[in-house]
């Protein structure tokens, strides 16, 4: 097999069809792609593939990616949602060639309706909705004709433009296309194109009281930007004849409509519909709350563009709709965290165990240098305070171990991470019987780097000194949902919401973490990745718990 060979056998089939088309010569061998969300929403991970597929594969091709914004249902648009989007995309780590919006096009669009009236192929229909609704028939029985079809050329040009003249309350009328009543696609049993509504919107005010229907206003779109390889996903297929008809019908640029999978992601929701449910009830703080599938929740949460990017190719494209694993995402945010992430020390206990060094200088405090990432030999070090009381994990002392527990015990050694090897001699309890304290001795020979002592332990634990403690607020995230599959699941999906997708806890840090900063990502050794949360404020950290170490989730009571 050549390297020619395993070079094409590679390639998705949206790249073979686009290579198709170069090698055909097709509009010159340019691919031109672009990528329209609504403003009605934030984005979330189904549109990160997206981008990445079409900014990719303008990137890939030499070619160039529109942003475009599909405005033209202005009672649901709104200028937060244009800016977060604009947001995200930077954030992923693209650029746009050109910023569009589909209200740049309200003129042109109407001029092509204008046209399709003039060539008796479209007409002003008087039918309510449910009219409308009633006439089209069912899959498999056709529709009926209505007597507006049969409206003059001359009358349906003056209708539309005293629609546009603001003459009609909402609702009365709309145009709609002329093309097969009897045809086995919906789509195509004489669409809507435009409808009253009397409606301020976001960037052309007032100026506009009839808006184009998504269908007749995304593939005119494409053909006015020249728009080479619209790329959709799978729930447009039956649009796609449409989509070509009106680009014969008007003789405009020859966009290609192409369809690809959407993916669900297990233990979450990818519907924006569900998704604001979930906002407006209150389940989740807002859009950008790290349990979220938004690009906005992630970032809070602290996942990478990179880690995102990468998950977004692992997953490929496809043709069908399929569930991913989020473990795959996961995997993904732990693979890049774990090259850039610092490591730094804390004892996520509230109620920690106070170490007391019986043997140490009082008084004292050394400075021990700390390696920020030992996979990083460029990452440089940092000086963390040890003095003769520190804080440990509760969980990392044990009074009657079992056997293998390498953690600190009554008369057992372990090492203090960068620091020393100690050895439990006395423990201390409260009336109640509980562990408040244990008395160690420290070795002053076992110094991390210059250990002369020749002793041996096992046990390694992470530790802050006490009065340099800098106490903290920890957000440990989880899945959001505790089935894996929700469109799998019977009744109201919000009765699966994880209880334990958000736990809060205290915590004790080093030092260096009141100097933490946004966007930085921290290994708190042996517990997780974390970052610091826009509620921090000046002297009070809030960290997120972005991915644990490893894969140990379990589904809740189980």
């Amino acid at each position: 097999m050549t390297e020619e060979t395993k070079e094409t056998k590679s390639l998705h089939f949206i790249e073979e069809i686009v290579e198709e088309d170069i090698r055909n010569g097709k509009n010159g061998g340019a691919v031109y792609t672009r990528f329209p969300p609504e403003p009605n929403g934030y984005l979330h991970l189904g549109h990160a593939k997206s981008i990445c597929l079409n900014f990719g594969l303008a990137d890939k091709y030499g070619g160039q990616t529109n942003l475009r914004f599909d405005d033209t249902n202005p009672t649901t648009e709104e200028t937060e949602y244009v800016e977060s989007i604009m947001a995200d995309v930077r954030w992923l780590g693209f650029e746009w060639e050109c910023l569009c919006y589909a209200s740049d096009y309200f003129g042109p669009l109407y001029d092509f309706a204008v046209k399709l009236i003039g060539d008796g192929l479209a007409y002003v229909d008087d039918s309510t909705p449910e009219e409308i609704a009633a006439q089209k028939g069912t899959p498999t029985e056709p529709g009926v004709e209505n007597q507006y079809r049969s409206r003059s050329i001359e009358e349906n040009l003056d209708l539309f433009a005293r629609m546009k003249a603001r003459e009609f309350p909402d609702g009365t009328r709309v145009l709609r296309a002329k093309v097969d009543m009897a045809s086995p696609n919906m789509h195509f049993r004489d669409p809507v194109l435009y409808r009253i509504k009397h409606a301020h919107h976001h960037r052309t005010g007032n100026a506009w009281c009839i808006y184009p229907m998504y269908d007749f206003a995304h593939g005119q779109s494409d053909s006015i930007e020249g728009i080479t390889h619209s790329l959709c996903t799978l729930e447009f297929v039956p649009h796609r004849p449409i989509y070509e008809w009106f680009i014969e019908k008007l003789g405009i640029f020859p966009s290609r409509q192409i369809e690809f999978a959407r993916f669900n992601l297990s233990y979450t929701v990818m519907s924006k519909r569900k998704l604001l449910q979930l906002v407006n009830e209150g389940h989740v703080h807002g859009w950008d709350d790290p349990r979220m599938p938004t690009l906005s929740g992630a970032r809070r949460r602290g996942y990478t563009p990179e880690a995102i990017r990468d998950f977004c190719e692992r997953i490929g494209v496809a043709r069908r709709d399929n569930l991913i694993d989020i473990g795959l995402l996961e995997f993904c945010v732990r693979e890049h965290l774990n090259k850039i992430a610092t490591r730094v020390m804390a004892v996520c206990d509230p109620d920690p165990i106070r170490v007391v060094l019986t043997n140490y200088p009082e008084g004292q405090i050394e400075q021990l240098p700390t390696e920020n990432n030992a996979e990083l030999p460029d990452a440089g070090m940092r000086e963390m305070p040890f003095s003769g009381e520190l804080y440990i994990e509760r969980e990392d002392f044990m009074e009657a171990p079992p056997k293998k527990f390498f953690r600190l015990a009554p008369g057992g050694l372990v090492r203090l991470k960068s620091a020393y090897i100690i050895r439990c001699d006395e423990v201390v309890k409260d009336a109640d019987g509980k562990v408040t304290e244990v008395r160690c001795t420290y070795i002053p020979e076992s110094k991390s780097g210059h250990d002369t002592s020749g002793l041996k332990v096992q046990g390694t634990l992470h530790w802050v000194s006490a009065a340099q403690a800098v106490e903290v607020e920890v957000r440990n995230y989880d899945r959001l949902f505790s089935v894996e599959d929700l469109n799998d699941a019977e009744g109201d999906f919000k009765q699966y919401l994880n209880p334990e997708s958000l736990t809060i806890t205290k915590a004790f840090a080093e030092p260096s973490l009141l100097e933490a900063e946004a966007g930085q990502a921290y290994q708190f050794m042996r517990k997780g990745y974390y970052c610091l949360d826009t509620d921090s404020t000046t002297g009070k950290p809030v960290f997120n718990r972005t991915v644990t170490l490893k894969d140990g989730w379990k589904v809740p009571g189980k």
